[in-house]
């Protein structure tokens, strides 16, 4: 099994080829199907690269991703690959060109193994919301894996590729990390270029890996990160040296007092993050509860805005410049209507339906219009925190994964988001590193944010935090 790149590395030194890691991969998917954690497997293209990463190898001139094998969220293009958003509005719509930071991955010489199941459009919180069936949690196939990056998660944790990429619009990678015993990093806005990653909110969504070490979470950040002239939202800042590890001196941590206090935090997530932030204590770390009395502001803000935008992104989707026509339809008008009605499930069409009426004329002063000035605030309370602390710890989730079909309420699944929307809102780096096994057998995270790029500081104290937590 190999879970990390280190394993990867461990056994191209000692013989074995790109082409047996690669085909290893394939024959654990074979075994998990079940799970349908993948809509495709690249079985050719990727064959084709693994052939060509081992000549590369021979000669000496292979790159720093030499070997990882890598799963993409299905919203993250390819060029000529497939790719659908997990929708049926795009089913069998081929790529023309490939993200970023696919690409940048590509050039390092890692191999692109296959596209993951994810909810439509990346709206959802338990990945139940694919039109292609839901992805099941390989730690207990009854339980979700969370979303909307499920797929990207269990491929990962099953073993399924070595690390894969999913996206982050409200917690999109850190809550399937937190449910699957996985890394899950969702770097600072504008750290990773969108460019070829199909939107859903613009100024929320950020691409971001899923592994099993901080290492290759680091590793992959560092190939991904920086300048891209395709997208004008990321930052020209200079990428630190992310896979260079140092232990943390006295570090001043921020807990936030309404996030610890709140109703529908389980109490046994709540006493082992506690201990671990006692662990810490006893290491010389400052830690200190803070107060931030909008935790009940967040989820609804974010909900409004993101379905603003989302009404907006997805717009596009007519039935008129590319994806599903109704064959049903008869003129212009009507194209639209069958079209998404019938291609969009029912969760996009919910939030495509809110995020245009908090837009349209009368209630954009009162929704929109509000909720930007409430972002605002979000943003200045948060940056006063970092201008006096290192990091902010919270748990990712308020719970573990819950059944398959447990939660039929949009609001309840929208409050999953609860501990995540946060770091989206206020363009923060996050991340989600496993921190326990609750007494029904379901995994959950501790979630760390620190100040806009500083991810090197994210990594560095994530990585004590798991030793501190192993070693006791």
């Amino acid at each position: 099994m190999y879970r990390t790149f280190r394993d990867v590395k461990k056994a191209l030194s000692s013989g074995k080829s790109v082409q047996d890691i690669l085909e290893h991969y394939f024959s654990e998917i074979e075994k998990n199907k079940s799970l349908n954690a993948f809509l495709e497997v690249f079985y050719d293209s990727a064959r084709k690269q693994a052939e060509v990463v081992d000549k590369k190898i021979k000669k000496g001139k292979a790159g720093k991703l030499a070997g990882m094998i890598v799963g993409i969220k299905d919203n993250l293009c390819y060029r000529d690959h497939k790719v659908s958003a997990a929708s049926k509005i795009l089913e069998n719509f081929t790529s023309l060109y490939t993200a970023t930071a696919v690409q940048r991955l590509i050039d390092e010489d890692a191999i692109i193994i296959g596209r993951l199941n994810c909810d439509e459009f990346a709206m959802g919180s338990s990945n139940e919301n694919s039109a292609f069936e839901p992805v099941l949690n390989n730690l207990n196939p009854e339980y979700v894996p969370g979303g909307s990056s499920g797929g990207s998660a269990v491929a990962v944790s099953a073993g399924l590729c070595t690390a894969s990429l999913g996206s982050d619009t409200g917690g999109s990678i850190r809550q399937p990390a937190s449910f699957t015993n996985t890394i899950g990093l969702k770097p600072t806005y504008g750290r990773i270029s969108r460019y070829g990653l199909i939107a859903y909110a613009s100024s929320f969504d950020q691409i971001g890996p899923f592994t099993n070490s901080i290492e290759d979470a680091a590793l992959l950040l560092e190939v991904m990160a920086g300048k891209d002239e395709f997208d004008a939202t990321v930052s020209s800042k200079e990428k630190d040296n992310y896979s260079q590890r140092e232990t943390p001196s006295r570090l001043k941590i921020a807990i936030l007092k309404e996030a610890f206090n709140a109703e529908g935090l389980d109490s046994e997530i709540k006493s082992t993050i506690q201990k671990t932030l006692l662990l810490l204590q006893e290491q010389g770390h400052f830690v200190e509860e803070v107060s931030f009395p909008y935790l009940d502001y967040m989820v609804p803000t974010y909900y409004v805005l993101s379905t603003a935008e989302a009404s907006s992104n997805l717009a596009r989707f007519d039935g008129v410049h590319y994806g599903y026509r109704s064959p049903n339809a008869v003129g212009i008008e009507d194209t639209y209507k069958k079209t998404r009605s019938e291609g969009f499930g029912r969760e996009v069409k919910r939030r495509i339906m809110a995020g245009t009426f908090v837009l349209s004329h009368g209630y954009y002063d009162a929704y929109y219009s509000k909720g930007q000035k409430v972002r605002r605030v979000l943003q200045e309370k948060t940056n006063e925190i970092f201008n006096e602390y290192d990091v902010v710890i919270l748990p990712t989730t308020p719970s573990t994964a819950f059944k398959i079909n447990e939660v039929k309420d949009p609001i309840s699944m929208y409050l999953q988001d609860i501990y995540t929307v946060h770091a989206n809102l206020t363009g923060n780096p996050a991340i989600s590193i496993p921190a326990g096994k609750h007494s029904n057998g379901m995994p959950f995270g501790l979630q760390i944010i620190a100040n806009h790029f500083e991810e090197k500081r994210l990594f560095d104290v994530a990585e004590h935090i798991l030793n501190l937590t192993q070693l006791n």
